[in-house]
């Protein structure tokens, strides 16, 4: 690894909320490594994914996060060969996974299932971070039903049998309604912090005044901030056709990197990196290569006059996901 071991202006390790943990700036995204070729265009083999997770573990970049839905646990499976390869997990690396529903099954047993089934396939004893996945894609009622997911999800935390729990999802308004539980230590945003979507900014306010670890994923809005621009090409963000509004400032937006010399997928990240309340930022990977280039990114120089300008192309909110839900 050529890169430096803290790159950029701002610290690399950092304290994840009150949990006590500790993390890098950059977090490896390990739903890549799935092989999920309808969400990202292409296969990822066995081999090029655990290969991958060896190159994370040889990095400065001290986190993976996953979960147990990711290429219906191949993503777990791949990681747990890298680690088992590595001879074991560093000791200060931590590995972050989710609770996912089997089908409309996101019952309590199903919760301490999905529990079983990520500690066998990552090979680890402890899973010091387990996040409750994507839960609005059920009522809050069903989620928050007497013994149902996040009743579990809590009685596994004070029994020990997990660290810390998260809350991982999208919809600002459905994110908040959990949050307002009390319960989790970390929250996980995606899609909704970035160059061209400010969602998720009232949320992240709420977390950190709760003492609430903040991770933040998707910062590149489903690949389109990951490369150039190019006119004429259908824009699509957040896994979407993007707004017209989004898809005009993102060519504003290129422009603006070119003057200043850098390049959205730099900026794309540092904009989360430099960010004080985000205490991690989650960057899918499904290469080796990847590592180097997204550590060359997070340590690349930055005009500062570009965020101004940057800050002044912002899409309107009327543009942003949130305001485009059904």
């Amino acid at each position: 690894m050529t890169a430096p071991s803290t790159p950029g202006p701002t610290p690399w390790m950092r304290p994840l909320g009150s949990t006590g943990l500790q993390v890098s700036a950059v977090c490896a995204g390990g739903s890549p490594l799935g092989s999920m070729p309808a969400l990202y265009g292409r296969d990822v083999c066995a081999d090029e994914g655990v290969a991958t997770v060896r190159a994370v573990l040889d990095s400065p970049i001290r986190m993976i996060d996953t979960s147990n839905g990711y290429g219906d646990g191949e993503s777990e499976r791949r990681i747990g060969a890298a680690i088992a390869a590595a001879g074991g997990l560093p000791p200060d690396v931590l590995v972050a996974t989710k609770v996912d529903p089997r089908g409309r099954d996101f019952s309590g047993a199903r919760v301490r299932e999905s529990v079983a089934e990520s500690r066998d396939r990552l090979g680890l004893d402890h899973l010091p971070l387990v996040h409750l996945h994507d839960p609005e894609h059920f009522t809050f009622a069903e989620i928050t039903a007497p013994g149902g997911a996040l009743e579990t999800l809590v009685a596994l935390r004070d029994e020990g049998e997990v660290g810390a729990i998260g809350l991982a999802g999208g919809p600002v308004d459905e994110m908040a309604r959990y949050l307002d539980t009390g319960v989790f230590d970390v929250l996980l945003v995606h899609n909704r912090w970035t160059l061209l979507d400010r969602s998720a900014g009232p949320l992240l306010e709420a977390a950190v005044a709760r003492g609430t670890g903040v991770l933040n994923a998707a910062v590149y809005g489903g690949g389109v901030l990951a490369r150039r621009y190019e006119e004429g090409r259908a824009v699509r963000y957040g896994y979407r056709p993007a707004h017209p509004e989004v898809a005009a400032a993102l060519a504003r937006m290129q422009a603006a990197c070119d003057r200043h010399g850098t390049d959205l997928a730099t900026a794309a990240l540092q904009l989360s990196l430099r960010d004080d309340r985000i205490a991690s930022t989650v960057v899918g990977m499904s290469r080796p290569a990847r590592v180097d280039a997204t550590m060359a990114a997070a340590g690349a120089e930055v005009p500062e006059a570009l965020w101004a300008e940057l800050e002044g192309l912002l899409p309107p909110a009327g543009a942003w996901l949130d305001a485009r839900r059904p």
